[in-house]
Parts: C-alpha cells; sequence; structure tokens
C-alpha cells in the first residue's frame, strides 16, 4: 500500500486537494468495493458514508449493474452521437422524459458539463427568439454548479471563485431561503417567502435582461447541506412564469431519490424548464450528465440555418456503456420500489441517529430523504481534516465541508451499519483531538 500512495503523489493531481497536504495525511488507498463498503489492500473496510461524492445509490460493484455493462460490452462501447444513434441513449432519453416530464435529453460527462449545457441552451434560446438581451442569469448566495468557467460564474462559493473571477462572467446572487439563516422567531416558511421576495424584487428590474435562474432545488450542497422550505421554489416557478424567466432545476447532486422523491421539484409539484442530471445517475459507475428542457425551448433551434441548432458536443456524448448503466439503475428503482422503501429507511435511520442529534456540540441538524447533516458549534480551523481522519480510524468514510458533517450513504447500507455510523460519529465528537 505505502507504494501505491507513493506512486499516486508522484503521478496523480487529485481534485480539490491541496497536493502538499498528501504528505501528512495519505489519501484513502482502496483495492476494491462491496455494496456500501471500501475495502482496502490490506482487506480493512471503510463504510462509504458519503457515496463515493454523492454518486453510488446501490453500492460497489452491484451485480445487476454490472451485468448491464458486461452485456453493452459485447455490442458496442462507443459510437459518436452525431451523426449516429444507438439503443441505449434512446431508451434511456424515453424513460428520464416519462419521470421527469421534460424532453429531448441532451448528454454531457458530469455535472459541470450539464451546467454549461443548460446556461448556454437557455441564452441561446433568448437570442433565436430574437432576445438576444436576454443572457444574464441569477443563482443563489453560497450555491454551487461546478467549477467549469459558465458553471463557476453562477456559484457562489469564494474557495472555488475567487481565483478564477477575471475568467468569469458576471452574474446575479439573490440571498438563500437556508432555514439556518432565519431570523429570530422566523419560521423556515416565512425565511423562504422572504427571500422570494428579494428574488422578485431583481426580477422585476432586471427580467428583460435575465436569460435564468439556477437552483439545487431543497438542498444546497456545498453551501453545507443548507436545506430550505420547498414553498421556495413555488414562488421561483410563479415567478420565473410571470417574468419570462426560465427556472434551470441543478437535481445533480439531489436528484435520483437523495431527498425522498426522485426529483427534489417533485416535492414543490414544480415543473422547472430545464433539469440537470448526474450524479447517481448511472449509479456511480460511469461519468454521464443529461440536461432536459421543454418542447418549447427545443422548437426553438429547430429550423434549416446550422447556426440556429444547439452546437455543443463532446466525443462521448451518450456514451452507450453509461447510458446502459443508467438503464440499470432506473430498472432498481422500479423492481425494487426504492423510493417507498428509502420514505421508510429514512425513519428508521433518524431515530438511530438521535443520539448524534441531541450532542452537545452539535447544531442544526436535519435531514431530507437519505441526507442527513449536522453543523460543529465549536470547530476550529482544520476542523474538516481532523474529523475526516478520526473517522478513518472509525472504519468510515467522511469528507466534512467546512464545519457541516453530513452523511449520505449508498440506498443499500442497513439499520447495523447505519448503527455503526452513529457509534463512530459519535466517538469522533467526543474525541478531543478533533
Amino acid at each position: 500500500m505505502s507504494d501505491l500512495l507513493s506512486r499516486t503523489r508522484a503521478a496523480v493531481w487529485h481534485p480539490c486537494t491541496q497536493m502538499k497536504q498528501l504528505e501528512a495525511a495519505p489519501p484513502l488507498a482502496i483495492a476494491r468495493g462491496e455494496g456500501p463498503w471500501l475495502i482496502d489492500p490490506d482487506g480493512r473496510r471503510y463504510l462509504d458514508a458519503i457515496s463515493s461524492w454523492w454518486v453510488n445509490l446501490f453500492g460497489h460493484c452491484n451485480p445487476r449493474i454490472n451485468a448491464a455493462i458486461t452485456d453493452q460490452l459485447g455490442k458496442i462501447e462507443h459510437v459518436m452521437l452525431a451523426g449516429a444513434t444507438h439503443e441505449p441513449v434512446v431508451s434511456l432519453s424515453e424513460r428520464l422524459g416519462r419521470l421527469t416530464g421534460l424532453g429531448h435529453a441532451f448528454y454531457g460527462s458530469d455535472g459541470a458539463s450539464a451546467t454549461e449545457i443548460a446556461l448556454k441552451m437557455s441564452a441561446h434560446y433568448w437570442r433565436n427568439a430574437g432576445q438576444a438581451e436576454k443572457n444574464g442569469f441569477i443563482s443563489l448566495k453560497n450555491g454551487y454548479h461546478g467549477e467549469t468557467v459558465g458553471a463557476l460564474s453562477v456559484t457562489d462559493i469564494a474557495l472555488f471563485k475567487d481565483t478564477y473571477a477575471p475568467l468569469l462572467r458576471h452574474t446575479v446572487q439573490v440571498p438563500t431561503p437556508d432555514a439556518r439563516l432565519a431570523e429570530p422567531g422566523e419560521s423556515a416558511e416565512a425565511c423562504a417567502h422572504r427571500c422570494a421576495d428579494a428574488l422578485e424584487a431583481h426580477l422585476a428590474e432586471h427580467a428583460a435582461t435575465t436569460a435564468a435562474f439556477i437552483v439545487e432545488p431543497l438542498v444546497q450542497g456545498a453551501a453545507g447541506m443548507a436545506m430550505y422550505h420547498p414553498i421556495y421554489l413555488q414562488r421561483a416557478r410563479e415567478l420565473c412564469t410571470q417574468y419570462q424567466v426560465h427556472l434551470i432545476a441543478d437535481e445533480i447532486a439531489v436528484g435520483f431519490g437523495r431527498t425522498g422523491t426522485m426529483f427534489a421539484c417533485e416535492q414543490a409539484a414544480v415543473r422547472p424548464d430545464f433539469i440537470c442530471l448526474s450524479k447517481g445517475i448511472t449509479g456511480g459507475y460511469l461519468p454521464l450528465s443529461a440536461v432536459q428542457t421543454t418542447d418549447a425551448v427545443y422548437a426553438a433551434f429547430y429550423g434549416d440555418a446550422t447556426a440556429r441548432g444547439f452546437l455543443h458536443s463532446h466525443s462521448y456524448t451518450g456514451n452507450p456503456l453509461a447510458c446502459r448503466a443508467a438503464l440499470a439503475v432506473l430498472d432498481i428503482f422500479e423492481q425494487d420500489d426504492v423510493i417507498a422503501a428509502n420514505w421508510l429507511k429514512s425513519a428508521e435511520y433518524t431515530g438511530i441517529l438521535a443520539e448524534v442529534a441531541a450532542h452537545s456540540r452539535v447544531r442544526h441538524f436535519r435531514h431530507l430523504g437519505m441526507i442527513w447533516a449536522f453543523d460543529v458549534a465549536d470547530a476550529t480551523p482544520g476542523f474538516a481534516n481532523r474529523f475526516h481522519r478520526a473517522a478513518l480510524a472509525q472504519g468510515l468514510f467522511i469528507r466534512p465541508i467546512g464545519n457541516t458533517v453530513y452523511v449520505m450513504p449508498p440506498y443499500v447500507t442497513g439499520a447495523d451499519e447505519m448503527r455503526g455510523l452513529a457509534d463512530g460519529i459519535l466517538a469522533c465528537l467526543v474525541n478531543p483531538a478533533v
């Protein structure tokens, strides 16, 4: 294992990592996975409590997803989607359309790519509609939508954004309805209404130059699993319709059951103009993202002029192997009635975490569907790294966001494993070195 670690330091540039820190805190070496477990070369097991950056839904080495990919390998591994088509991409597009109520899926490789696609498509729509001046974007304060240049322009996380500010397009951030920021005596619902009023005030003045409002529905992930009342989404939908601005739902992290419904927008009975999907779409197997939109948006690009079309692509768009993995994921959702099962698990696992919620260091314990989070009141600089290392010693793979500890394990995680997770978190909280 030491050889693997020395080789990774010499050859690999890890994401979201200050590489010098790997000298004192080396990355976790993984040899294989099994269900919700990560297993190192020496056979030690670690519960993948954050689903490997929120992507794994049904466990590592899932036999049904494995079988689908293996079957596809014997047919076609990849063909360019410009000028060709294939069964997996058509079937996946049809099924996503039935689930979301939106059509004509456009594929990318990852979440940031999906954001780029949606932003470009929205601005291009208005251009095709004769309103090229509608090219501005609004997002929420503390929001996160990816780290490519366009996606970073609508992101509001200073750590990621400040260095690249000269490269970015100006966008507007409106107040976040994060319930933790409610004023004294203000309910989560009232907080959401107050923030929606701020959105309305901005649209009333700037709708003529605004293409779209992009939002993470119900949970702002990189903001520390900031959760808010669904009335905000309802108000946002009404306002975007009133002021003729697109509503883009970034369901990259919260889609595919994470919030308790297949898509978070369902809890507000909202249909966006665009929906961005990625992360769990392939169950954590292969890079894939999708953007779906309305028939009206699609129709604005349809015509004889090539320049009127949506000229965006990458070499692996709609890769057959990734699409087959995604189809297998949707099969599991249907065949195992996963959404209904997760509602039961959510209630049971929240009970298991009750002692964590009651701990003296814990503030704002919150949960939605299969996401649990809390803030550590007395966290000092370096807390996230210290907690991460302490959790590894407990057999848990957890990476806090600032002073926020969160868990969103694979759906195949059982009650006994959740009890072990709760015990491990408590051991970290009582550790004087954390």
